[in-house]
């Protein structure tokens, strides 16, 4: 059942929190799809920019829908990740998304206000969430690398001035975490003194963190002896972060990293193991089963498990 992530938010808030995945191919929109099932969770199916170049906008709304056919049970909504102007229009001339981020959080903040609330006039006359970026994360987003000396975290003032100004329906905040599978290292995490000071100002608004992948250096440490070179020791959000950040607000966490480990491990083992094949689909239902695994336990982490008769 396709649904609103507002709709979702409004039951969610303070008590569990939504995944939104990331997907780009077949494999992996069918073990979302599969786990949520299984796991009765509701869930956010994610396409970005580079998603819709990759594959198209039409192919990736059919998979979905498709496999939504396949599981009717499922509860999820589609949202358009990290868009700008091009793709926005695109998708809300096309239809298909229950919400779109607007990211011009590296404009200016009265840059940022009036992109923003342009796309939000657009989206809501069409009965489209908007979710909106305040502040700055480091790390790699698709072809989009931000160095940690340009990071900035989201002001608790500013974000109050932003949504007013806005109207968006959701706001992912910059509060510690990062893009791409290298994140913290030491001591470093998510910044609950800044997160707590934003939900004091806002209670009740949505709030959003992205970069949320864990990372699991198991994983890492697999990739590398199949032959891979991944950076290692740092390390993604832990669960006891999570945990602790869904009680201040945090609705949505992002997920994407985890899934490309997850695929270069699978691979890479598989061809390592077995060099002599090469047909695709034995690493790939390899690859759904394992992805499968993971979401169930994400969703669990989350609180979301079970939850998807709330919205029944």
């Amino acid at each position: 059942m396709l649904i609103s992530p507002k709709e979702m938010f409004g039951k969610c808030y303070g008590q569990y929190a939504i995944a939104a995945i990331n997907v780009f191919h077949m494999e992996q929109v069918l073990a979302v799809f599969s786990a949520a099932s299984k796991a009765k969770s509701p869930v956010i199916i994610q396409t970005t920019p580079v998603a819709r170049n990759y594959a198209g906008h039409g192919m990736l709304l059919a998979m979905i829908t498709a496999a939504s056919e396949k599981y009717p049970e499922v509860v999820y909504a589609i949202h358009l990740d990290h868009g700008f102007e091009e793709h926005i229009d695109d998708a809300l001339s096309r239809g298909g998304y229950t919400s779109v981020m607007i990211d011009a959080s590296h404009d200016d903040f009265q840059i940022n206000i009036e992109r923003t609330r342009a796309i939000v006039s657009k989206a809501h006359a069409k009965g489209v969430v908007v979710e909106a970026e305040l502040g700055i994360l480091s790390g790699v987003e698709d072809d989009m690398e931000v160095g940690a000396e340009h990071a900035r975290f989201t002001q608790p003032d500013e974000a109050v001035t932003f949504v007013e100004a806005t109207g968006c329906d959701s706001l992912a905040i910059a509060v510690g975490t990062s893009h791409g599978a290298y994140k913290f290292s030491g001591k470093q995490g998510i910044q609950f003194p800044i997160l707590k000071e934003i939900q004091s100002r806002m209670p009740g608004f949505p709030l959003v963190l992205h970069g949320g992948s864990s990372v699991s250096q198991e994983e890492v440490l697999r990739v590398n002896a199949a032959g891979g070179q991944m950076k290692e020791g740092s390390r993604g959000v832990s669960d006891e972060e999570i945990t602790e950040a869904i009680k201040y607000g945090i609705c949505k966490i992002n997920v994407a990293t985890d899934l490309r480990v997850l695929w270069a491990r699978v691979h890479r083992e598989y061809f390592r193991d077995q060099p002599e094949l090469f047909d695709s689909v034995p690493p790939g239902q390899i690859y759904m089963r394992e992805l499968e695994a993971f979401c169930l336990e994400k969703f669990e982490k989350l609180g979301s498990a079970g939850r998807a008769q709330e919205y029944l």
